[in-house]
């Protein structure tokens, strides 16, 4: 079993718009409740190892019934004679690890201090890993990785930012030809909180992906990778779902709709399709408006279009992270209005285009405000496709309030 970026008892940000007690506590439990979900989840399939490949923690503990609550669920493994093998990721490095409280003999925490090799010989098993020293690792630990045990099915373990993980930071660097190269039969990534297969073929490498959604940027199913092995053989994944409250960004294209009782329909249709696919758990939803629509203009009201979409959503069993609209009016005929509505399109594309003038107008919301949504992780006015995207559904707004509307 593949297992990454726990984050254990992480806040799910954006709590304090939920108005149900109950459900936040929920959520602020749910880093817990998905950890019990892969312990049982080991057990169940008979598996006979578990790999978690970082960012067990979410970095210094508030007090220590976080480690207690990761030592009980190892024990919980270890009466199962499950063997659990460990790295430390950038949120759980040498320095916060150390004070942990002592694990049962079944857990491995892989050095920090170089690349090293475990073997099972019951299992047939050698994995090789090596945790995070620091918060900030840049170099490429793959390529000091050790070669592969013959005769054994060999598991990396590493913590990293592979080429191509954008939007993550680039700790650990390195290619999925790097991977390749140490010739293991799987190589288990974390810190991408995205699953994907890095490296398909005879040399599987693949991130799991977290076990839970914290934010409305990580949408869609979290869980682990259940992976069969067998020497020279290539590594046969699964994905089992274990999050147990999900986000989703629920995208509704306005394109010909022209009442706003019509828009408001077809939110009410993809949200309960949005809920009939959850199933049980929890779904948050960021709902966006897209397209065009004579109503355009109506929904630039982000108040009422956010009360009126959240008892939508209510009544759906979702609950609304965030309601917005980017829907645009329909294109110009023609005449005076329509000719003034195209000026101001094509002066604000000139704008959105000029990078340099972007980046200095946003220097002073960046300087009250950047640090914190970076933080957050919903904005960094540093990058230029976030600026990009502001500037640009800040046009559509300005037209969509500019625009007459068809009665």
């Amino acid at each position: 079993m593949h297992a990454a970026d726990i984050h254990l008892d992480s806040p799910l940000r954006g709590l304090s718009r939920f108005a149900d007690d109950d459900l936040a506590r929920r959520l602020r439990l749910a880093s817990r409740r998905a950890m019990e979900n892969l312990v049982r989840l080991v057990v169940d399939k008979g598996a006979h190892a578990l790999v978690l490949a970082g960012d067990i923690y979410d970095g210094d503990w508030r007090d220590y019934a976080t480690g207690q609550f990761f030592a009980r669920q190892m024990d919980v493994l270890d009466q199962h004679g499950v063997h659990v093998f460990m790295v430390a990721g950038n949120h759980d490095a040498a320095s916060v690890v150390t004070k942990a409280l002592p694990l049962p003999g079944n857990v491995t925490v892989m050095s920090t201090d170089k690349a090293e090799t475990i073997t099972v010989d019951d299992l047939g098993l050698a994995v090789h890993g090596q945790g995070f020293a620091s918060k900030a690792v840049d170099e490429n630990l793959a390529l000091s990785y050790p070669d592969r045990v013959e005769g054994l099915v060999n598991v990396g373990i590493l913590h990293t930012a592979v080429s191509g993980a954008e939007g993550h930071a680039r700790y650990a660097p390195c290619s999925p030809a790097d991977l390749e190269r140490k010739d293991y039969e799987y190589f288990a990534l974390g810190h991408v909180h995205t699953r994907r297969v890095v490296n398909k073929g005879h040399r599987v490498a693949a991130f799991s992906g977290n076990l839970q959604g914290r934010h409305a940027n990580e949408t869609g199913p979290k869980g682990a990778l259940i992976v069969d092995l067998a020497v020279d053989q290539e590594a046969v994944l699964s994905f089992e779902p274990l999050d147990v409250a999900r986000w989703e960004k629920v995208e509704v294209d306005a394109t010909g709709l022209r009442s706003i009782d019509e828009v408001f329909d077809s939110v009410e249709r993809r949200l309960a399709e949005a809920r009939t696919i959850t199933g049980d758990r929890p779904l948050l939803a960021r709902v966006t408006i897209t397209g065009e629509t004579a109503v355009a203009g109506t929904l630039s009201d982000r108040v009422r279009l956010t009360e009126t979409v959240r008892s939508i959503a209510e009544r759906a069993g979702v609950t609304l992270e965030k309601g917005v609209s980017q829907a645009r009016p329909p294109r110009a005929d023609g005449n005076v209005e329509d000719r003034l509505l195209d000026a101001v399109r094509q002066r604000g594309r000139e704008l959105t285009a000029d990078l340099g003038l972007v980046h200095e107008m946003a220097k002073w919301p960046d300087r009250d405000f950047g640090l914190e949504l970076r933080r957050s992780g919903l904005l960094d006015l540093r990058d230029d496709d976030v600026l990009r995207r502001i500037t640009a559904t800040a046009l559509d707004a300005l037209v969509a309030k500019l625009s007459p509307e068809v009665s």
